[in-house]
């Protein structure tokens, strides 16, 4: 197939129905890029024989180093089958779990994927990964089955085994398509449920049994992998070959005259071939038959194999003669084998066509998108379809029409923006001279020559100014080509000059509805915007220009200023891009961060945000190596912050500049971006910052021997007991049972406090639903602030009502009772994994009263004072006593709150200014604060208006007492947290490693030491990989996969991702008292306590006190007398 032009191209986009947008995902080292380069080959972009050689859409210096993909690039195909010619947009995505979050952005864009998977290796983690990520998406996937020459070369299969092995791997695979369909089909049906539980005509007796009518009812068959459906292709992307059934169908339906579609239901499954009879039956295993796969399939391409590779010349001649093939002279001498198998197998079953042909038949054009994906795509957060305006509703069918009509609203979605070089856009690039530039070019130097000669025969003395002329033109003597090559690469230089060193950002996109003009005026919306308050501020039907609409929070309104036609590792530009494409848009660089919603219509809603498995976890601080150029390094991470879709970027209160990333190779990446791309400036990178979470726990029942703590000596409790006291300072109340009572400086309100662990689901209930509760804190102020702008939606308040009846049946037992009514605010930053719990009887408030509706007048009157408190809570959730690291499960109580002496005092100072405004009756003062008088609850309104005219000194809501109160309670919490156990939390990692069993003992022998465990281990079938799982702390992880890949000589290699916060068993305060662990550990408790060495790490770090000896040891420190 030749290279197509760019009209070809142009003309292909404008004919939706034939468009596929698809991108290619696979667990890493799986052959994505090799495919890809296969299917790039077809096109004739690239060379057939450097396929899989080239890695062409691998474009970074750093990935053809690695050899793995780091970001997803995407090109255009055509392919012709018929008289139809389809446009393939094809999108290469990364396979490794760092860049897992550009998987996300490649897969928002398409309409169906390739999942590749590795024919001995089977599905692997991240293949489960991609597979859900597609599925999120609701995108349907195709498979290919890809390495099946290792089953030959490596494994030493016979047709036979790999048959079995290859049914394996597909049950494998529709196992988890199985898990997934299963999981989404039974939430429905639960929703359906609770939605008909209002009608009471249903006996409970009927719903015992169904609990799979959902499923029974469902149709799936068109979501599994067969063969037989021609949503499988086997393949050898390196060896260049591919084929799905049909392929074999039809040359044996001619051969052995049975009919194609008998053929296409037999050749996979247990079906052999009586050749006497001509007839298909099922497999008797007995009788040591082979299945037509085998018989028909698999043994051609095994002896085609056996044929080359043993260099038996008859039988490759014969076999291609048989085939009908022309393999050049080349080929056919070349000493290596791959070459020979490549140039035969890549005529007879070409990759390209069979991958290419099963995209096309099976997998949707922009056309057949579901109603049900597009009204995913336009509900963020909690809301449904049904309570989006109308106007906006209108929209899902310019979503379904995907019409390019004038009228069609443009809607064009931008999931990442990636950096170019400026040199690298077209309208930068050097053009080619014509003829008569060339011309032009060559006179001049000739006359240059000609004034030369002249000079040199000293016909006249010259100018200083000529003479610099004859200078410059003596080069060109010799070379007059040389001359015009210099002036062509400088005519375009004066554009790019200033921009030849910055990078231009490109946002890669995908056109839903209507065609995307360059110039084209249009709203991008961010992912915060509301269609809603803009329809409420704009008045309906408006007409007025863009330029005069009112200003709405997060919408801003730009021009497409140049559209682009990704080919790769080029660019091309475009005028208009039709409807269904994936293009890029140059000039979003100031309106778009990361990702965001284009739209001509603003009743747009900005689409769902993506959904990124990995977690950014690794934070490392940066700084530049000359502080003159911390300009520059600002700049640049800027830039890197918008480059990258999972990075995330943070300036501490410290003042240091951190970058957040997924892992240690992405992390590698972001800061070679920074010093070579963006930066450009040499910069210092700090240790890996490690988070950690501080919890407390309940009192362990026995010690460090295993001794019951009851029995102990009395000598060691009383011990401990007063090393405990002398943390606290003096003024504080504590209670044995951990009450701590503390009063404001000021004398005037005293707090009582208690801290209690939260039982583990508890926590992770918290964490799984932040963001409902962000929603109720929104809407909880809102009320407060008396605006009742925000309705709440039906679904929302059941969702609300549902998180807080399963805390209500996780927090049972005599000391939570009514603790889920009384909970005043999470924390930290109000949506974290900490309760504070209000159970003071002067004054109620609670997070339920705001969705419920119902605030007191004393809520009103108490609330700015609450504020207060709740901010002193907020401030100690988000650094604990022990390293100023945010808490994580634990509950404050607040037992008791009095306001009393504040009340007293507001009393007094009311009648003293009493009897002042009597005597003083007309003189104005300048006025308190009548909020103050609200919170005491105790003033009438007439006395409201007299003391307004005269000074109070009672401290108002935003007054010296509000900040004593913070500080006050924040510390009653440290302290709460000092008398309790007190326990570190490390960030895990799981951590899933392939290994063959006889490194098995090194991989062990690695995890035990940086403190892993090994959570299960099995083998592979068929295969003597080992699947091991294991957890990791990932303070431990840095270097964790160069070393196991050292120690196993590159035979395993481990994915790790961020799983869930883990309580470090030891207690960082520990020292040995008794007599027993005294015995046991030594006075210096000689094995190294753990959780202590995170804690100093963390502390010095941080710049705080750490408590350590400076000198260990030292008797044994020799003089330097003894040295001489």
């Amino acid at each position: 197939m030749v290279l197509n032009s760019l009209d070809k191209m142009v003309q292909l986009q404008k004919n939706t129905a034939n468009i596929r947008n698809i991108c290619v995902l696979a667990h890493v080292d799986h052959g994505k890029t090799t495919l890809a380069d296969c299917l790039i080959s077809s096109n004739g972009i690239i060379s057939s024989r450097l396929a899989g050689k080239l890695r062409y859409m691998d474009s970074r210096e750093d990935e053809q180093i690695r050899g793995i993909t780091m970001k997803s690039s995407a090109i255009s195909l055509h392919y012709a089958k018929g008289k139809e010619e389809y446009l393939i947009n094809l999108i290469d995505s990364p396979g490794h779990v760092d860049f897992s979050s550009e998987v996300s952005t490649a897969v928002r864009i398409c309409d169906g994927c390739i999942i590749v998977v590795d024919a001995v290796e089977g599905v692997c983690p991240q293949t489960q990964a991609v597979l859900r990520q597609a599925w999120l998406e609701n995108i349907r996937p195709v498979l290919v089955i890809n390495k099946i020459d290792r089953l030959i070369v490596e494994l030493k299969f016979t047709p036979q085994e790999a048959y079995s092995h290859l049914k394996n791997i597909l049950e494998q695979i529709n196992a988890l398509t199985g898990t997934l369909f299963t999981s989404k089909v039974l939430e429905e049906r639960a929703e359906r449920e609770t939605e008909s539980q209002g009608n009471p005509g249903s006996e409970p007796g009927e719903q015992v049994y169904d609990w799979s009518t959902g499923l029974e009812d469902t149709d799936d068959s068109h979501l599994y992998f067969s063969p037989e459906q021609g949503n499988v292709v086997f393949t050898s992307a390196i060896d260049g070959w591919g084929f799905g059934i049909e392929h074999f169908a039809n040359i044996y339906s001619a051969k052995i005259g049975i009919k194609k579609e008998v053929l296409l239901k037999t050749l996979w499954g247990d079906y052999y071939i009586n050749m006497k009879a001509k007839k298909i039956m099922k497999v008797d295993q007995a009788k040591g038959k082979k299945p037509l796969f085998v018989q028909l399939i698999l043994e051609n391409i095994w002896s085609l194999y056996d044929a080359v590779l043993k260099k038996d010349k008859e039988k490759i001649d014969k076999i291609v003669t048989s085939l009908g093939l022309k393999i050049g002279a080349r080929e056919a001498r070349h000493s290596d084998p791959k070459v020979q198998i490549n140039a035969i197998c890549s005529q007879w079953l070409p990759i390209s066509h069979a991958v290419l042909a099963m995209v096309c038949q099976k997998l949707p054009s922009p056309l057949d998108i579901t109603a049900e994906r597009v009204e995913k795509l336009m509900c963020t957060g909690s809301q449904t379809f049904d309570s989006l305006p109308l106007e906006t509703q209108a929209l899902k069918a310019a979503f379904m029409k995907c019409g390019s009509e004038d009228t069609a609203p443009v809607i064009i979605f931008v999931s990442k923006m990636f950096a170019v070089d400026a040199k690298a856009l077209p309208q930068n690039k050097p053009r080619p001279l014509t003829q008569e530039e060339i011309a032009q070019r060559r006179e001049r130097a000739r006359q240059r020559h000609a004034e030369k000669l002249a000079a040199a025969q000293g016909q006249a003395p010259l100018e200083p100014a000529q003479d610099g002329n004859a200078l410059d033109a003596s080069p060109q003597r010799e070379e007059p080509g040389g001359d015009e090559q210099q002036v062509s690469s400088v005519s375009p230089d004066p554009v790019p000059q200033e921009g030849s060193s910055q990078e231009s950002f490109i946002a890669f996109a995908r056109v839903f509805s209507g065609v995307a003009r360059r110039g084209k005026k249009i709203f991008v919306l961010g992912p915060k915007y509301s269609p809603v308050e803009f329809l409420q501020r704009v008045p309906l039907g408006f007409s007025a220009p863009l330029e005069d609409l009112p200003a709405v929070p997060h919408m801003a309104c730009c021009a497409l200023e140049n559209l682009y036609l990704l080919m790769g590792r080029e660019l091309e530009d475009l005028e208009e891009v039709p409807p269904g494409n994936v293009l890029g848009i140059g000039g979003l660089q100031d309106f778009v961060l990361k990702s965001a919603t284009l739209c001509s219509l603003p009743s747009c809603p900005p689409f769902v945000p993506l959904n990124f498995e990995a977690t950014p976890i690794v934070r490392v601080a940066v700084e530049p190596k000359h502080p003159s150029e911390m300009p520059h390094l600002v700049k640049g991470m800027k830039l890197l912050n918008q480059a990258d879709p999972c990075v995330q970027i943070l300036i501490q209160e410290t003042g240091e500049h951190v970058l957040v990333t997924a892992g240690e190779v992405h992390l590698q990446r972001c800061l070679d971006d920074l010093k070579e791309r963006f930066a450009k400036i040499p910069i210092s990178v700090s240790e890996p910052i490690i988070p950690f979470r501080e919890t407390i726990t309940k009192p362990p029942k026995v010690d460090m021997v295993n001794e019951e703590i009851g029995k102990q000596q009395k000598v060691a409790v009383i011990h401990q007991t007063k090393e405990d006291q002398s943390k606290i300072p003096e003024g504080i109340q504590v209670d044995s049972d951990g009450l701590i009572t503390l009063t404001t400086p000021n004398k005037l309100a005293t707090l009582s406090v208690r801290a209690m662990p939260l039982p583990e689901e508890v926590t992770q209930l918290l964490e799984e639903n932040s963001d409902l509760i962000r929603s109720m804190e929104q809407l909880t102020s809102s009320l407060n602030e008396g605006s009742n702008m925000q309705s709440i939606h039906q679904k929302t308040q059941e969702k609300i009502w549902e998180f807080k009846g399963k805390l209500e049946q996780y927090l049972t037992g005599r000391k939570w009772r009514n603790t889920v009514d009384q909970i005043w605010s999470f924390g930290p930053r109000k949506c974290g994994p900490n309760i504070l719990v209000n159970k003071s009887e002067d004054f109620q408030s609670s997070v339920w009263t705001g969705p419920a509706g119902r605030a007191s007048k004393e809520a009103s009157r108490y609330r700015d004072l609450g504020n207060s408190i709740v901010s002193g809570f907020q401030l100690a959730a988000l650094s604990g006593p022990m390293c100023e690291e945010p808490l994580m499960g634990v509950c404050f109580v607040l037992e008791k709150w009095d306001l009393s002496r504040l009340e007293e005092q507001g009393a007094s100072e009311k009648q003293n200014q009493e009897q002042r405004n009597l005597v003083v009756e007309d003189e104005t003062h300048p006025g308190g604060d009548e909020n103050q008088e609200l919170q005491d609850g105790c003033l009438e309104p007439s006395e409201k208006r007299t003391s307004q005219k005269g000074e109070s000194p009672v401290p108002d809501c935003y007054g010296p007492l509000s900040g004593q109160l913070i500080a006050t309670m924040k510390e009653a919490c440290r302290y709460a947290l000092q008398v309790k156990p007190q326990r570190l939390m490390a960030a895990m990692y799981t951590c899933d490693i392939m290994a063959t069993s006889d490194v098995l003992g090194r991989v062990y022998a690695v995890l035990s030491k940086r403190e892993g465990r090994v959570l299960q281990e099995e083998m592979k079938e068929g295969t003597d990989m080992f699947i091991i799982k294991a957890v990791l702390p990932v303070a431990e992880s840095f270097g964790f996969a160069d070393e196991i890949r050292k120690r196993t000589s590159g035979l395993a290699s481990p994915q790790l991702v961020f799983s869930h916060w883990e309580v470090i068993p030891s207690d960082p305060f520990w020292v040995p008292t008794t007599e027993e662990e005294y015995l046991h550990f030594g006075e210096k408790a000689d094995s190294e306590n753990q959780a202590r060495k995170y804690m100093n790490a963390v502390r010095k770090r941080k710049g705080l006190y750490v408590e350590e000896k400076i000198v260990e040891h030292a008797e044994k420190q020799r003089t330097l007398g003894k040295n001489k």
